[in-house]
C-alpha cells in the first residue's frame, strides 16, 4: 500500500444531487493542489455498467473518495462486484460538507476510514438516485 492515498473525484454529472458549486471549488482546490487525483463522470452510471475500473479503484490501496453519502459510495462499489476496503477507504460527502471541510480532508495524508460496516445494502432513494441506463 502507497504512503498517499490515491483521491478519487465524482462529478456526478448524471444524477445531479451534489450542489455545482461544491463540485467546482472542490475540483478547482485539486487542479489547483498539483496532488494527482483521478476524476469520473458519474460513480451511480459506473455501477450501473460494472465498469471495470470499479474493480481497480477499489483494489489499489487506500482511497479517499469525494462523491455522496459514505453508504451509497459503498453500495455503488459493491453492487459492481468491486467492494471497498473498510480499513482503508473514507469518502467525503459533497452533499453534506462544505468545499474547504473536503479540501482539508484531502490534504491529510491519513485516511480516515468512514465506511459503515457489515453488509453492503442498497440505500434509501434519498441518499442513491436511480440512473437509467441505455
Amino acid at each position: 500500500m502507497s504512503a498517499e492515498p490515491r483521491i478519487l473525484f465524482c462529478n456526478c454529472t448524471y444524477a445531479q444531487v451534489v450542489s455545482k458549486d461544491v463540485k467546482e471549488a472542490v475540483l478547482r482546490k485539486l487542479c489547483d493542489s498539483g496532488v494527482p487525483f483521478e476524476a469520473v463522470a458519474d460513480l451511480c452510471e459506473m455501477s450501473a455498467r460494472k465498469d471495470p475500473s470499479l474493480q481497480r479503484l477499489a483494489s489499489g490501496g487506500s482511497i479517499k473518495i469525494a462523491a455522496c453519502f459514505p453508504r451509497a459510495v459503498k453500495w455503488l462499489f459493491a453492487s459492481a462486484q468491486a467492494p471497498l476496503s473498510i480499513e482503508t477507504s473514507e469518502v467525503l460527502n459533497m452533499r453534506t460538507q462544505s468545499a474547504d471541510e473536503i479540501r482539508a480532508a484531502l490534504e491529510r495524508s491519513e485516511v480516515i476510514p468512514n465506511l459503515p460496516s457489515g453488509k453492503a445494502v442498497q440505500p434509501p432513494a434519498a441518499e442513491l438516485s436511480t440512473v437509467a441506463t441505455a
